[in-house]
């Protein structure tokens, strides 16, 4: 088997791989009857291409349907569903984790096809006749695309692979080893810089809920909190909220209504439409409760990413957060009060099974500001200074007290009110689990709740990454190497 098999970037598989724009490019449907030798010749080829570059965005292993696995099961937000694929869900829930886990193979394999599809892009566009604004956009957007679908796999895998043209032959694809950490975020830095200085702030009609200006900031701020870099990352909020292109809805139960999607706080969302034209998002359903029939969504429930007790006594009386987010029972067909802890965030009412309208956020001007809050506060605590500012303006939106420093006192009580605060705003967004590993937080917070967790294994320093699939070791031994402790 060949390496290119699993970072699929062979040309010949274009034609697979594309998707075109329909009425707005959030319509990505396959396109059947292309080749490599007729493709990428015109300005609409790359209005194509681009709609298959974000049509990737729903795979499991990116951004899609499959990405609570690791951002919220990972964590102590929630645990797998008792039935189905609970083995391959449970060994992310408790830590025991296989080198041929479907998942950590899926994230790899769909990420570099992702990746493929932006290189090419990339690679050919320069020479095209076409309007310029828009050559400059597109390039743009495949940047920042290229950039998210690396920032998911170096948190996922450190060290991985930094490819960054189109290979057309099948051998070369045996030549790339591991980049370092460093390098790898190195280029995302770059391609989102690159990215928001060409982008658009915003967009009008069936342009809307792609990449702005906003959301290159808005990531790249994200990429550099992670690394650590508080001073860069505050220049890039700052200036996304500076932008004056977002808020925060007056109600955060309405950011996640169908009807209201890609609204005034929305930076950048994954983008699923309904109607039986296979673009729904399935996670509704997915997690509704198992046997729940039709009492809490049309056509049952999957029973998977059950919220954790402890998430659930994290939310402050008052909250209405919580009930936005989580409910604990529901009430069947024959009036009798089932007790179970389920997502409620997402919610639709689908015409077929698994095709609900919900878009999956990526980022929102809530995350923005919020990490804003906190870059200022590694910077030096101030008692009741702009960072409070900022953390306050969330917490008024859900219905709490505000804090003042008589409740944080010090640079440390901050860092625990901001841990809290993100993890009752960004529940079920994914978030968790990054945000407990960038923080240093997730040894000290799993390993304290060990026994509720369940865990098989102690969390330790070699569980922050993620096994590399074995099958990618099999095929490319000499080049690819397994994370110390992989199993």
């Amino acid at each position: 088997m060949k390496f290119t098999h699993h970072i699929i970037y062979k040309t010949a598989l274009v034609a697979f791989l594309l998707a075109s724009c329909g009425k707005g490019f959030v319509d990505l449907k396959p396109v059947s009857s292309i080749t490599s030798s007729n493709f990428y010749q015109t300005e609409e080829d790359f209005r194509n291409a681009i709609s298959g570059a974000y049509n990737a965005l729903r795979t499991g292993g990116t951004y899609g349907v499959d990405s609570y696995i690791f951002g919220e099961i990972r964590s102590d937000n929630s645990m797998a569903v008792a039935s189905g694929s609970v083995t391959d869900q449970d060994e992310f829930d408790r830590f025991y984790i296989r080198t041929t886990n479907p998942y950590i193979n899926n994230r790899w394999s769909n990420s570099y096809t992702a990746i493929a599809r932006c290189n090419a892009i990339l690679g050919r566009i320069d020479p095209i006749a076409m309007n310029s604004a828009l050559k400059d956009r597109i390039i743009g957007e495949a940047k920042f695309l290229r950039a998210l679908f690396y920032f998911n796999l170096v948190r996922t895998f450190g060290d991985v692979p930094l490819v960054l043209k189109e290979i057309t032959n099948a051998d070369e694809g045996y030549e790339y080893g591991r980049n370092p950490i460093a390098e790898v975020y190195a280029q995302i830095e770059k391609d989102l810089t690159e990215a928001a200085d060409a982008l658009p702030p915003f967009y009008t009609g069936a342009d809307i809920g792609r990449a702005t200006e906003g959301a290159a900031r808005a990531i790249l701020g994200r990429v550099l909190l992670t690394q650590k870099k508080h001073g860069p990352a505050a220049v890039q909020l700052k200036a996304v909220i500076d932008l004056n292109q977002y808020d925060l809805v007056p109600v955060y139960a309405d950011f996640f209504k169908v009807s209201n999607k890609n609204n005034i706080e929305t930076v950048f969302d994954v983008q699923y439409k309904s109607g039986g034209v296979g673009q729904g998002n399935p996670w509704p359903n997915s997690f509704a409760p198992q046997n729940s029939g039709n009492a809490v969504i049309m056509f049952g429930g999957g029973g998977n990413n059950v919220p954790m007790d402890d998430l659930i006594d994290e939310y402050e009386a008052g909250d209405e957060r919580k009930d936005a987010t989580v409910a604990t029972s529901y009430v069947n067909a024959g009036g009798v009060t089932i007790p179970g802890n389920f997502v409620k965030k997402y919610h639709d009412v689908p015409a077929i099974n698994n095709d609900n309208g919900n878009n999956i956020p990526i980022i929102r001007y809530a995350d923005v500001i919020l990490m804003y809050a906190e870059c200022l506060n590694e910077a030096g605590y101030v008692a009741g200074g702009d960072a409070f500012m900022y953390l306050n303006k969330v917490r008024k939106r859900a219905g709490v007290d505000t804090l003042t420093a008589v409740e944080v006192p010090g640079q440390e009580a901050f860092r625990l009110a901001m841990e809290h605060e993100r993890r009752v705003e960004f529940a079920f967004e994914n978030l968790r689990w990054y945000d407990l590993v960038r923080t240093d937080r997730a040894i000290t917070v799993l390993n304290g709740k060990s026994a509720q967790i369940n865990l098989v294994n102690p969390v330790t320093p070699q569980n922050l990454v993620f096994p590399i699939p074995q099958s990618q070791i099999d095929i490319n031994k000499t080049k690819i190497t397994q994370n110390e402790g992989s199993n």
